[in-house]
């Protein structure tokens, strides 16, 4: 691909995604389950953009979603609406009662009060609510802290004891509906043995709760499925499927896997251009046009991302970083124009000696990046570009001043 010829085209900075590669993620993991039934519902937090989530409907993707925003976008996508999942620890009361009224698959609880919340809304519709209540194994997920959820310490899920009376509970009322049973022990998981045990403290419970006849139809796993961003090992999806079906010992239920990062993480890159370089006594810099408003990842997380030199030859990437003489290749700081310390997309990366408009390649942007940008400083959020069969076009627009301001202007 020439990224070159795309910076030219639609601007920087810039994302782009390669369908062809969500496509084949997607295919791999539906295939690990073959042999049971299963849905694979993407998780929108990574990126909503409408013609990403289109594309993983049209493959037969469903869809996780934590907000009713979330739950608009795969609809307007064209999600099936009854492979909608609405899950989240704080949901409105208009929004379960929105999400009630489109008859998505379940709603996913966190709490007892939630559950009494959804109850009486939907008793006020008269219409029967199908649940799954998210259970918080207390399993150590292995991964960064910000990122694990299913510990007794995170505010996420129920633990076990009150999972139970709630299923009980629900089992009683006229208008909830014990549909699913979920847990999700954190993201970027790189060791399989956690989601392992968690999947067999969760089907126990599951093999407990129909014995009180208590029908669950959807075993939900959760997402977490690391990727390789510089060195990790990934988990193999073989042994990943073989192992959730071994921890249901045949009972007869759908799996649920809620992937996100998996399927676009590596499908995305972050093109960004070089504005200057800055040396001090003690450090270089590399200015580029690309901040953390538009990718907060490594100011979050301290989250590695892979840079590399578009070469000025052929527009490809160049594995040696030749711009300049190799021998000038030195340790730098690639940091945006934001008013913050904190504000750099990599540090202490090898790169060669860098002038105005250069381009430079961040890698494994596809997932947590568009998403979780801002327009903090007043910046604009960037365009988007997908790639497929070979041709690139257009998903986002570069945002302009005008829309940024809109909702303001009428005020002043």
């Amino acid at each position: 691909m020439d990224y070159k010829i795309l910076a030219t085209k639609y601007g920087t900075p810039l994302y782009i995604y390669d369908f062809d590669y969500i496509k084949s993620r997607y295919l791999a993991l539906k295939n690990a389950f073959s042999a049971r039934k299963s849905l694979v519902c993407f998780a929108v937090k990574a990126n909503s953009n409408l013609s990403v989530l289109k594309f993983l409907a049209n493959l037969g993707s469903g869809f996780d979603c934590v907000s009713i925003g979330e739950v608009r976008r795969a609809l307007l996508a064209g999600a099936n609406a009854y492979k909608i999942i609405f899950s989240g620890v704080g949901k409105k009361d208009e929004e379960l009662k929105e999400a009630l009224q489109n008859n998505i698959l379940m709603i996913n609880l966190e709490s007892p009060a939630e559950m009494l919340r959804l109850e009486n809304i939907a008793k006020e519709l008269k219409k029967q609510a199908r649940i799954s209540i998210r259970v918080n194994p207390n399993v150590d997920a292995k991964t960064h802290p910000y990122i694990s959820t299913g510990l007794n310490e995170n505010k996420f899920g129920v633990e076990i004891s009150e999972a139970k009376k709630m299923y009980l509970y629900a089992k009683k009322s006229e208008w909830l509906q014990p549909y699913g049973i979920h847990f999700h022990i954190g993201s970027q998981l790189t060791e399989l043995a956690p989601i392992i045990e968690a999947a067999n403290i969760v089907s126990n419970i599951m093999s407990e709760l129909k014995a009180l006849e208590i029908d669950i139809k959807f075993f939900d796993v959760g997402g977490g499925i690391g990727v390789i961003y510089e060195n990790e090992n990934e988990i193999s999806l073989y042994d990943y499927a073989q192992g959730i079906l071994g921890a249901l010992k045949g009972q007869d239920v759908t799996v649920i896997c809620e992937p996100g990062r998996f399927l676009t993480a590596n499908a995305g890159v972050f093109l960004t251009k070089v504005l200057y370089q800055k040396l001090n006594s003690k450090k270089r810099f590399v200015i580029v046009d690309g901040a953390m408003n538009d990718l907060i990842r490594p100011s979050l997380y301290n989250a590695h991302h892979g840079i590399s030199v578009v070469s000025k030859q052929n527009g490809e990437i160049s594995n040696e970083n030749s711009v300049q003489n190799l021998n000038e290749i030195s340790k730098a700081d690639v940091v945006g124009p934001i008013c913050e310390s904190s504000d750099f997309l990599a540090k202490n990366v090898d790169l060669p000696e860098l002038k105005n408009g250069d381009l430079l390649l961040v890698k494994s942007a596809g997932a947590y990046g568009f998403s979780m940008s801002s327009n903090y400083n007043s910046r604009l959020r960037c365009a988007e570009v997908a790639l497929e069969n070979g041709t690139d076009r257009l998903i986002r627009r570069r945002e302009s001043f005008e829309y940024l301001i809109a909702l303001e202007r009428e005020f002043i």
